[in-house]
């Protein structure tokens, strides 16, 4: 298949192009305009492609698309409004447009009734893909992971870099909500599946791993696997909490801000049966992570 994969460059994006192309399939990169242009690549810029007619011209010869674009911060250049909304709303209607019937957007668990601009631009342009696919103009997939783990992702950085710590202060909100951690290679492999014999399903699918955890306990497993012994972890103050993602704010390269505390502090959890029903095993638990996503 000729797939048009949006996001080719980031954290799940390289993981997802790799897999696509191990099974056979070609993989159409997007990339900034900027960026020198590699075979089997192609010039978009999420923050200003908005319009359908610009999207139809690429899908010439397009068999089914994935989107794994996204941001954590409303920047002037790459403004959520745009990159997580507007332009996938073209890019799904260009592809009902254009007869590019298979699209599926990686979206993220707890969006919905989360009041963060992260959420509810995702969760719009969601809306728009299952519109289109209740009407019977796509075969859309919405996918929403939990936690999703793996290499050279920022956020498993900042998890790899506190389970080294023997003392781990994290705020008092986000020690009480829940994830249910992902392995960044079973996710990729469920998009290779979801593009192949499962191609037929639709509508939204939870990606977790096989159990809830607080993050504490998740640090706690990261920490295990290392041979390090418990971390005493501990719930930062308030202020120090506000103020520390508001730093984050302005710091475009780290994981941690405000989009990212609201998103943690609720629970991201789900069945996990769907999801071990698309791999054909139950996902990699927790405890086995440093020897799957890490390696």
């Amino acid at each position: 298949m000729n797939i048009l994969l949006c996001g080719a460059s980031g954290f799940m994006g390289r993981a997802i192009g790799q897999a696509l192309r191990h099974e056979g399939h070609r993989v159409i990169a997007t990339h900034s305009p900027s960026r020198h242009t590699l075979a089997d690549a192609m010039p978009v810029d999420f923050a200003k492609d908005t319009d359908v007619a610009t999207w139809l011209p690429r899908l010439v010869g397009i068999d089914a698309v994935v989107n794994a674009v996204g941001v954590l911060r409303d920047t002037p250049g790459r403004p959520m409004q745009a990159v997580h909304q507007d332009t996938p709303r073209a890019l799904f209607l260009a592809c009902a447009q254009a007869g590019v019937r298979r699209v599926i957007q990686v979206s993220a668990l707890g969006i919905e009734g989360n009041r963060t601009r992260y959420a509810q631009t995702k969760l719009a342009a969601d809306q728009c893909l299952l519109a289109l696919t209740a009407s019977g103009q796509l075969d859309g997939l919405v996918l929403r992971p939990s936690l999703v783990f793996g290499r050279d992702g920022d956020s498993s950085e900042l998890f790899m870099l506190l389970a080294r710590s023997p003392v781990v202060g994290l705020p008092q909100a986000v020690l009480q909500g829940r994830v249910q951690p992902v392995s960044l290679p079973d996710l990729a492999e469920a998009v290779t599946r979801l593009l192949g014999a499962t191609s037929e399903i639709t509508g939204v699918l939870a990606c977790v791993g096989p159990q809830p955890m607080r993050l504490g306990e998740f640090v706690a497993c990261l920490r295990a696997q290392q041979g390090r012994r418990p971390a005493r972890v501990f719930g930062l103050p308030q202020v120090i909490s506000r103020w520390s993602a508001r730093l984050g704010d302005h710091l475009h390269w780290a994981p941690w801000c405000s989009e990212t505390e609201a998103l943690l502090a609720q629970d991201n959890v789900g069945s996990p049966e769907p999801f071990a029903r698309i791999l054909g095993r139950e996902s990699t638990p927790p405890d086995q992570f440093m020897g799957t996503a890490w390696s």
